[in-house]
């Protein structure tokens, strides 16, 4: 089965901000997006949620989506590949969430922690 254009994209921008930076994060990162889809990575509110906690004032970053189950008590900037509707609901309250293709585009690794 071919690849959707958007993700062939994306790994192009990732892979790009990996030669411009010479971060070896944005690498990684095209190579988990690149994976088929089966190998997605899928993460509740609720761990990012603990993760928050765990990393005050840092870019939480999930190669994959974000579901809604869960609660977002803490502050926190979220960058996913996409989110469920109820998700993104949920982010926008209590914090910021940033398409992954957008935040490639600014190449900053600074204070990013990965989700797996």
């Amino acid at each position: 089965m071919a690849k959707k254009l958007e993700t062939i994209k994306l790994v192009a921008s990732l892979e790009k901000s990996g030669r411009k930076t010479q971060k070896s994060l944005w690498f990684d990162l095209a190579e988990r997006v690149d994976k088929p889809s089966r190998h997605n990575v899928v993460v509740n509110i609720e761990k990012l949620d603990k993760m928050a906690k765990k990393h005050k004032g840092k870019i939480l970053l999930v190669p994959g989506k974000v579901l809604s189950a869960g609660e977002l008590t803490e502050k926190a900037t979220i960058v996913a590949v996409d989110a469920s509707a109820g998700a993104m609901e949920k982010i926008k309250k209590k914090g910021e969430f940033i398409y992954l293709v957008d935040f490639a585009q600014k190449a900053d690794s600074k204070n990013v922690v990965m989700v797996k």
